[in-house]
């Protein structure tokens, strides 16, 4: 698929998603939300795909919302009957697809990480950042309380009184503080950001596709586990769903046993 405001590029298993819109620091608009959406899809259905990387061109990762032009709430924008109908919004449905997608996802935060451009990045699995990422909530100064998933993603990442700390100030937390957080799991050079970043995917990669998807969907259903009893199910029905690839069941028994390193297919 061709995007207009971003790339979406391969690199052995891993894909890269960067946003193109370097003018506006990767401002979110009306088209490049949509390619968001669209790319995670393709990334979902790709079977060769094991990771997602997402970056921004130029200094900024994102901006946030573009409130300049070409947001897709805008009033006098004629919406789709599904825009209608989808009850989160842009920015929901940004969170939703980021966050929905079933394979390991990896924010290589180059710049600025601001508003809603700070919820894709949180949306991730894993934040890669420098000493020139940097991350503001923002949102208070527009008068708004926090959206595209901020709420939910900052407190389950950082804790909850670091979180309000962050939105209730909109105070900027740049590379090396935001390591110490915990917004970001890894703090490199800035020259080695992505390099960093693939290394990390890569990583990941090597090891079962159909076992990592079911370990991240049951992770994410524990979040939101009301005791010990659902957890223990959710653990059992991610371990059915990794169970059936069983090429993969067998090559990890016998790259054991012939001390070799694996080679894991999905199958």
């Amino acid at each position: 698929m061709t995007y207009q405001d971003l790339t979406l590029e391969r690199d052995g298993q891993i894909a890269i998603m960067t946003l193109r819109r370097p003018e506006k620091l990767n401002a979110l608009g009306a088209v490049i939300h949509d390619e968001i959406e669209a790319a995670c899809a393709e990334v979902g259905s790709d079977d060769e795909v094991r990771a997602l990387i997402i970056t921004g061109e130029g200094r900024g990762f994102s901006a946030g919302a573009d409130l300049t032009s070409g947001r897709a709430d805008d009033p006098e924008a004629v919406p789709s009957q599904d825009q209608r109908l989808n009850e989160y919004g842009w920015v929901g449905r940004q969170a939703m697809a980021v966050y929905g997608l079933e394979k390991p996802t990896i924010a290589a935060v180059n710049g600025v990480a601001v508003g809603a451009g700070m919820s894709l990045a949180l949306a991730c699995d894993l934040r890669v950042g420098s000493a020139q990422s940097r991350f503001k909530t923002v949102f208070i100064e527009r008068n708004l309380s926090p959206d595209s998933g901020m709420s939910y993603f900052l407190p389950r990442i950082v804790g909850y009184s670091k979180a309000v700390d962050l939105i209730f100030t909109s105070r900027a937390i740049m590379g090396e503080e935001a390591h110490e957080l915990g917004l970001l799991n890894r703090f490199v050079e800035h020259d080695q950001l992505l390099e960093e970043s693939l290394r990390l995917a890569n990583e990941i990669a090597v090891w079962p596709p159909l076992a990592m998807r079911a370990a991240k969907r049951t992770v994410q259903r524990n979040l939101q586990a009301d005791d010990l009893s659902e957890a223990l199910r959710n653990e059992t029905s991610g371990l059915r769903f990794s169970g059936l690839a069983r090429n993969d069941a067998k090559e990890s028994r016998l790259s054991f046993l012939e001390k070799r390193p694996p080679n894991f297919t999905g199958t």
